[in-house]
């Protein structure tokens, strides 16, 4: 025997209207009693990126969340459309409700009372999908926010007159389409084309294997970058730019931090001369930081000085293993880095 009409319509009706499966006949189970889920497929542009932050129950309020609340205690008032038969249609001029598929008490509750009333749902007449038995069914769009008394007649009992229809229910407020996509994959954050990690976290890329990494394109790649102060702890391959020197750094050692030479032609070398030496002076202070004992070169009455042997250095302090003769001529040369 083939498929009757009727069970085709009531297939529809519940995959289109209800995004619920079909698993008995309308008069067995109707259609919001339908509970296995059975949604639509949404094009890119409308997808709700934030729908796994859709809490399983209704919430009491909106705030906090990817949700906007229409409580019993202020439901949303529809106007009547004056383009459909006489109080058959009704619309709350807002999209993207949620549809109970999200969870049961998303199921949107319909009231008629009259208008401008805010105790709508409390003294109010409250109407169900399924009807009262009069043939007076009503059928709510999530997508559209556009309520229908579907039924043949309207709610049995119910006047309209100086009325509106009111519904409490709740609707998608997070952002949408594929262009603002976002997520969580552990505890990384996916914005955009923004990738962040919790507050001080690391964030570690490995191919587990001997492939390489490839940044390819025309564009540029920023390392990190900070003053002096705000070096981390050095740790063996880092690199970073120092803003406080202007140089590039990084730890060939993994405890220590190198300034890198980037080559730059006609680099100025910077020239020290101290000529007030006397018997008991050690420490002179230069005019720039060389970060390196290896990044200066020391004489004394032009007699070169071996680092480490002759002279160490603290920041921009240079100090003689011992003190000079009185009338020494020291000079400093320094920016070689």
């Amino acid at each position: 025997m083939a498929i009757t009409d009727n069970k085709k319509i009531d297939y529809l009706w519940k995959k289109l209207g209800y995004g619920v499966t079909k698993t008995d006949t309308n008069a067995a189970k109707k259609a919001p009693n339908e509970a296995i889920s059975s949604p639509l497929l949404i094009n890119g542009a409308n997808t709700w990126n934030q729908a796994s932050q859709i809490p399983g129950t209704l919430p009491t309020d909106s705030s906090g969340s990817v949700v906007d609340v229409f409580t019993t205690g202020g439901p949303k008032e529809c106007t009547n459309d004056g383009t459909a038969a006489a109080n058959r249609t009704w619309k709350t001029t807002l999209t993207d409700w949620i549809p109970p598929e999200f969870g049961s008490t998303y199921q949107a509750k319909v009231y008629i009372h009259t208008s401008s009333q805010s105790s709508a749902a409390a003294s109010g007449t409250q109407v169900f999908a399924t009807g009262s038995g009069n043939s007076d069914e009503w059928f709510f769009d999530y997508q559209s926010g556009v309520l229908h008394f579907i039924g043949t007649n309207l709610p049995n009992g119910v006047s309209f007159s100086g009325k509106s229809v009111y519904i409490s229910g709740a609707r998608y407020t997070g952002t949408k389409g594929l262009q603002n996509m976002g997520g969580h994959t552990g505890d990384l954050t996916i914005s955009g084309s923004t990738i962040s990690a919790p507050s001080n976290a690391d964030i570690t890329f490995d191919n587990a294997g001997t492939g390489d990494y490839i940044f390819e394109g025309t564009g540029q790649l920023t390392v990190p970058k900070g003053t002096t102060g705000q070096r981390p702890s050095a740790g063996l391959g880092i690199i970073r730019f120092n803003t406080s020197t202007g140089k590039y750094e990084g730890s060939t050692d993994g405890s220590t931090f190198v300034s890198f030479n980037t080559g730059q032609p006609g680099a100025t070398i910077t020239k020290d001369v101290f000529t007030t030496a006397n018997a008991s002076t050690t420490d002179f202070s230069l005019t720039l930081d060389p970060e390196n004992v290896n990044n200066i070169i020391v004489y004394v009455d032009n007699v070169i000085q071996e680092p480490t042997q002759n002279y160490t250095l603290s920041g921009s302090t240079l100090t003689m293993t011992s003190a000079l003769h009185d009338g020494a001529r020291l000079v400093v040369m320094h920016g070689f880095d």
